[in-house]
């Protein structure tokens, strides 16, 4: 005879047994849930968190641009703009410290030496945001907003700055109008969280133009800062927003009939 030891609950039911793995299932799916939630969805949140912020500080260096837009075509002397700098910091590097630089040469087609030489180059300062995740850097240079993945080539520009080529079709006599805009500061500044940005417009050169019966060529050179390297978005607009031909940093074209150079000066006093 085969005896069979069966064990019981003491109410000789066997509810408590049913009762402790469906415990255990519930606990273990939660469990997993959670895991998997840390695992992929946490991650995710913080991405969505950081380009969020990113997105936020491309808007804000839009309306620092319009700002500095207000002072030099407005003539409004002073800007005050409160901002939220979330996920990383926000400094600005006066134009002494910052290596980027812009040069100009002009010269005449017939060389008969009535503009001939080169101008004073000009180093322009920057606004300069670095997020925390380390993965975008944004700068307002020179009245342009600019931005480029840290540790990777390439850079895009989100918004142009104000330098124009009238074309006239008719008498091929363009007109081109660059625009110098210079951020100087007391000393490097920086902030995070929520700041205000008083700007000031402290000097503006008389516009320097020339004009020419024969054409001029008209060459701008950009010097980069290795550090923060944006040619590439500056590369894209001389060539394809104003129709410059490429020569290793330099862009230059050739049928400009007047050439208009204006220079501002504006101190940053806090931020």
């Amino acid at each position: 005879m085969n005896w069979k030891l069966k064990l019981l609950p003491r109410n000789g039911r066997e509810d408590a047994v049913s009762e402790a793995i469906g415990f255990l299932l519930i606990f273990s799916l939660v469990m997993v849930g959670i895991g998997l939630v840390t695992l992929y969805g946490y991650p995710m949140l913080l991405e969505t968190q950081s380009n969020a912020n990113v997105r936020n500080m491309e808007r804000d260096m839009i309306v620092l641009q319009n700002d500095m837009k207000s002072l030099v075509y407005k003539n409004v002397p002073y800007k005050e703009t409160s901002l939220q700098v979330s996920g990383g910091a926000l400094a600005v590097y006066n134009s002494t410290v910052s290596p980027a630089e812009f040069s100009i040469s002009v010269s005449n087609s017939d060389d008969d030496g009535y503009i001939n030489g080169n101008f004073t180059p000009i180093q322009s300062g920057q606004f300069r945001y670095e997020s925390d995740a380390g993965e975008a850097i944004i700068v307002l240079e020179n009245g342009a907003v600019l931005t480029r993945m840290e540790f990777q080539n390439g850079s895009a520009m989100l918004s142009e700055p104000r330098w124009f080529i009238d074309e006239n079709e008719e008498t091929g006599n363009n007109t081109f109008i660059i625009t110098f805009m210079s951020i100087n500061t007391d000393s490097v500044m920086s902030r995070n969280g929520i700041g205000t940005v008083k700007m000031q417009m402290v000097h503006s050169d008389p516009p320097l133009q020339f004009t020419d019966t024969d054409n001029m060529t008209v060459t701008v050179t950009y010097n980069k800062d290795s550090a923060y390297d944006f040619s590439k978005a500056w590369e894209n607009y001389f060539v394809n927003s104003l129709k410059m031909t490429k020569s290793g940093s330099s862009y230059y074209r050739g049928d400009i009939h007047t050439l208009v150079i204006k220079s501002y000066d504006i101190k940053i006093a806090s931020i």
